[in-house]
């Protein structure tokens, strides 16, 4: 027997994020982040402003937001709600047209006495379908349209509960109205069942289903799940009614009775409408719209407006993103690509993916009091960068090269490197041949022959040892004057070049406004701007201190980042005093902190931000006492200077 083969369909993936489909690219991402973070927001905020900004590739929440209220607003500015009735008129006109023309020519007093009753109509459109429910037509033309007036009033209040009905019904006679009475009869009494309690409703829904199934294509699983399909297009069909001026919800009102020229619809409907809104109070049964278009909807298609206007609403505050617990996850995307096309359906799915992606590479970590934070992965790749910039600066300055090495000279480090040229280390022999052989086993060369691209070189790092401590100024002054960024680049690169050139330095990032912090690099990038009063130097020099005693073998550095002169001390209480202009007693705090610096051999750098008299006599003086400079760098070259500063004090 031979074996059949196995039958494969195949379709879009439905059931989460697609297994084959690309990586979502971070760097758009994290270029977007890291401005603003680096720029004075937190990282929360920086996330929450990269999605409502999106990238270079993908539109943000905030454009798609737009879309959703650009949409919106289209269908209340295209579309007016009177369709129906002006259909209605509309046939009614052209069978009274008609019955006249008929009626004209006989001679009969019969004819004259239906003119009468044609005259005698009441001016109402809805009087006049009623006043005419019995009348004998003589036009065929004029009974035929009567007779549609009352299929299409059958139809669009049918169409206004039951989404599709009206095409449904096209073709639909006597026999199909029944059984959609006989249908909105049962419905009735399962929601009368469902409300009293009954134990059986699961029957009870399970023989509804079986019977009428094929008038409701959402197959709800149970009674709560038809409920709730019913009742959205019941508050939208009420909220439509709301909309209309008070004539033409009495005009409708009164033609719902001549619907298939049969009442029990109405007062089917009208039960069943009563029976929603006690069971799903939640729904929006009271608000309306203003539509100030020239495009006539009927009530099925009104109903659907008034649907698409509150799935827009909905969208726009899944956007917002603004309430308790908001996920991009909660982001309908098939109501979304309903609503806005398919476009933004990835867009939004695309940033979806970029928030999961970046919390799943472990870029954003959780600190110790639950607030987000740039993780050590996302700090390297900050520092990376920031030290590129400063290294392509120096080069740019003094024609130095960019160099990879560890250390100037000294012991190796365990790991090589790619040689380049200009390069002094010795060469890691075993790599290098390694190198060779595979590059010529991959091009099918028989012979080794070792190329400039298979050398590597060993990497060697100083044994001596610097106790480094950055001091960077985090008064108001520094954010007012756009000085915020380069001090968070500068502190960036200093921190990737001695993690990863002088691994053996310790290195103490200080912070100070009206106190003095001691930080890590994480808190320093995520570290916002406040208004705050205070220069405390003093507290800065004091953390140096005790950062330096700390490593009492190691060269000391200090590296001051400030804007302006000392206005505050720290009292012997450890509150902070702040005098602007300066207390003599400030003063004196501060320098007695500089010349204990300069016992324990730390001459301070300052690096002076601004052009202000009383500041540059006063870091003058700390230079002096210390034994130390001052540069006054442009905010472009901050980075460079610090950088180059240490480098130069740890040559």
């Amino acid at each position: 027997m031979t074996a059949q083969p196995e039958g494969y369909s195949y379709g879009p993936w439905h059931e989460g994020p697609d297994p084959l489909a690309p990586p979502a690219d971070l760097r758009d991402a994290m270029d977007e982040i890291s401005r603003d973070i680096m720029a004075g927001s937190s990282p929360r905020s920086a996330l929450e402003e990269m999605l409502r900004r999106g990238t270079e590739r993908t539109a943000g929440l905030d454009e798609l937001t737009r879309r959703v209220w650009q949409r919106r607003a289209e269908i209340q500015r295209r579309n007016r709600l009177d369709g129906t009735l002006q259909e209605v008129q509309q046939l009614l006109r052209e069978a009274l047209d008609a019955e006249r023309r008929a009626l004209f020519p006989e001679p009969t007093d019969d004819a004259r006495f239906r003119e009468a009753q044609l005259d005698a109509l009441p001016p109402g459109t809805a009087a006049a379908v009623r006043e005419l429910a019995q009348y004998d037509w003589r036009s065929e033309q004029g009974r035929e349209n009567y007779q549609r007036i009352q299929d299409l009033l059958g139809k669009e209040m049918l169409d206004a509960r039951f989404e599709g009905m009206k095409e449904a019904m096209q073709n639909a006679g006597p026999e199909d109205v029944e059984r959609i009475n006989q249908m909105l009869s049962d419905l009735n009494a399962l929601l009368a069942a469902h409300a009293q309690g009954f134990e059986d409703i699961a029957e009870r829904f399970a023989e509804f289903m079986k019977r009428h199934g094929e008038f409701f294509p959402e197959n709800p699983r149970n009674v709560d799940e038809l409920i709730d399909v019913l009742a959205a297009r019941a508050a939208a069909a009420q909220r439509m009614m709301n909309s209309m001026t008070q004539e033409q919800r009495d005009e409708l009102s009164q033609l719902a009775q001549q619907a298939f020229g049969d009442p029990r619809l109405a007062q089917q409907l009208s039960a069943l409408d009563s029976q929603l809104q006690a069971l799903r109070p939640g729904e929006d049964w009271t608000s309306s719209e203003r539509f100030r278009g020239k495009n006539p909807l009927g009530l099925g298609e009104g109903a659907q407006a008034m649907e698409d206007l509150a799935e827009l609403d909905a969208l726009a505050e899944q956007l917002g993103q603004s309430y308790p617990g908001a996920s991009l996850d909660d982001i309908d995307l098939e109501a979304l690509e309903a609503q806005l096309g398919a476009d933004s359906s990835v867009d939004a799915r695309r940033l979806s993916e970029l928030e999961r992606e970046l919390r799943r590479q472990g870029l954003f970590e959780r600190a110790p009091d639950g607030s987000l934070r740039l993780s050590p992965k996302a700090l390297r790749r900050l520092g990376e960068t920031a030290l590129a910039d400063v290294v392509s600066a120096l080069r740019g300055r003094t024609g130095d090269r960019d160099t990879e090495s560890a250390g100037a000279a000294g012991e190796p480090t365990g790991s090589s490197r790619p040689w380049k040229f200009g390069d002094m280390q010795s060469w890691d022999v075993s790599r290098t041949v390694r190198n060779a052989v595979l590059r010529s086993v991959s091009v099918g060369d028989r012979k080794v022959r070792i190329g400039v691209e298979d050398v590597e070189v060993i990497e060697t790092e100083h044994r001596s040892r610097a106790a480094v401590a950055l001091l960077v100024d985090t008064s108001w002054s520094m954010v007012q004057e756009d000085r915020w960024l380069p001090m968070k680049r500068t502190a960036l690169a200093l921190h990737q070049l001695i993690t990863t050139r002088f691994r053996n330095d310790a290195l103490q990032l200080i912070t100070f406004g009206r106190y003095a912090t001691s930080v890590e690099l994480a808190e320093l990038v995520g570290l916002e701007g406040a208004w705050e009063q205070g220069t405390n130097a003093h507290h800065a020099l004091l953390l140096a201190g005790r950062h330096l005693r700390r490593h009492p073998d190691a060269q000391p550095v200090v590296l001051m980042v400030t804007d302006g002169e000392p206005t505050a001390h720290l009292e012997p209480d450890g509150s902070a005093e702040f005098n602007y202009p300066p207390d003599p007693r400030t003063i004196l705090k501060t320098l007695s902190e500089v010349d204990r610096l300069a016992k324990l051999g730390a001459a301070v750098t300052v690096f002076r931000l601004g052009d202000d008299p009383r500041l540059t006599s006063f870091v003058d003086l700390i230079a002096r006492r210390s034994g130390g400079r001052v540069v006054a760098p442009d905010l472009d070259g901050l980075g460079a200077a610090v950088v180059g500063d240490y480098l130069r004090v740890r040559r």
